[in-house]
């Protein structure tokens, strides 16, 4: 039944899947590629510090091996004056130790990046499960570590025994030299012979590295039915989603139709299209649409209209072009100033100068070029 699952996982990891797993401390992570820098480091640490390095330890040895007369016969001395000496010699090796410790953490994530969970921190009882444990211990990834594990020892002690057998004559000298060069020349020996070893652990970096990748984008794909799942969690049920929709278009449209009395015009197509235009001068730069509408709702907008004595416009190209390049709240575009201002004008006029029994003036024909729009 596992070895079906598997089979189904056939959909790559989606983003929330990668970031579910990233706060769970569930990252590729690559061990030789950690030991590896670690090594690099610590062989160029060696090669640049030997000289200062040395320096200090052997002041401090020359120091450790001169005893004050008045101390030879006082026992409580030794405890104090070993003290100093592994003080001193410590401080010696701090730098190189803090290469190290940036090291660790610069190469935990060059893959992975940084990641820290308390959730991965957190006991979990199948970690201490006898059961599980032997199922680790026999398991396929096991196996696939000792392997690895053999393989970088071979590689290693090749490498190791070859290099020791090449610089026995460098490492027989150091006896003859005097203390203080000495030391640093055995530095230095120590960081070459870290840096040929970590050319052995770079080839098996070169290859871990891909397959700890390939290895955990398997772990996280999917089945299609866990996709539409997380889809269906992150964006909703397809009817739900149609009916908040749903829901909020008759709330904007009873918004829209609760504002319309106050439009100033009404464009029509003169059937099919509806927009409601308003603008005031002292809070306005320019008409301002507050409802606009198509067909049965279009009908809905003329009839409101009709009721609160809002002028209607017969304008078919302009009344098109604003259904369509405008929204509700929007101004009307730059180059729309002059036709609605026509529109406007005339509104204006037969509202306010026109006398009873006085007949209208014949109403303006915008000039529009839809193309254009």
């Amino acid at each position: 039944m596992a070895e079906e699952t598997q089979q189904e996982r056939t959909e790559q990891a989606t983003p929330k899947r990668r970031e579910d797993a990233r706060k769970k401390g569930d990252v590729p992570r690559s061990r030789e590629l950690t030991m590896t820098g670690v090594m690099l480091s610590g062989a160029a640490a060696l090669l640049f510090l030997a000289g200062p390095i040395g320096s200090r330890l052997t002041n401090t040895i020359s120091e450790a091996l001169v005893i004050d007369r008045r101390h030879i016969f006082d026992a409580s001395h030794l405890p104090v004056a070993f003290a100093e000496v592994a003080n001193a010699a410590m401080t010696s090796m701090l730098p190189f130790a803090v290469i190290l410790l940036v090291a660790v953490f610069l190469g935990a994530a060059l893959i992975g990046g940084w990641s820290f969970s308390l959730q991965a921190a957190a006991p979990k009882l199948e970690r201490i499960s006898p059961v599980k444990g032997i199922k680790r211990i026999f398991s396929a990834n096991s196996l696939n570590e000792l392997l690895k594990a053999l393989a970088k020892f071979s590689i290693v002690a090749l490498i190791a025994v070859a290099w020791l057998w090449y610089s026995v004559e460098e490492l027989a000298g150091l006896g003859r030299e005097p203390i203080g060069s000495a030391i640093v020349h055995a530095f230095r020996i120590c960081g070459v012979s870290l840096l040929v070893i970590s050319s052995g652990l770079l080839l098996i970096a070169a290859v871990d590295v891909p397959f700890q990748l390939w290895q955990y984008q398997k772990k996280l794909r999917m089945t299609k039915q866990q996709v539409k799942d997380e889809f269906k969690e992150t964006e909703g049920r397809p009817e739900v989603k149609s009916r908040i929709r749903q829901l909020q278009q008759q709330v904007a449209t009873r918004r829209m139709m609760e504002e319309l009395p106050t439009a100033d015009v009404v464009i029509t197509n003169p059937t099919h299209f509806a927009v409601a235009l308003k603008y005031d001068e002292s809070t306005m730069g320019a008409p301002r649409v507050i409802a606009k509408g198509k067909d049965l709702l279009a009908a809905r907008i003329r009839e409101v209209a009709a009721e609160h004595r809002v002028p209607l416009f017969s304008a078919p190209p302009l009344a098109r072009v604003l259904y369509r390049t405008t929204e509700i709240g929007d101004e009307i575009p730059a180059r729309l100033y002059t036709a609605v201002a026509q529109v406007l004008a005339y509104i204006y006029q037969i509202g306010e100068t026109l006398k009873p029994g006085q007949r209208p003036p014949e109403p303006p024909v915008p000039e529009i070029n839809e193309d254009e729009f």
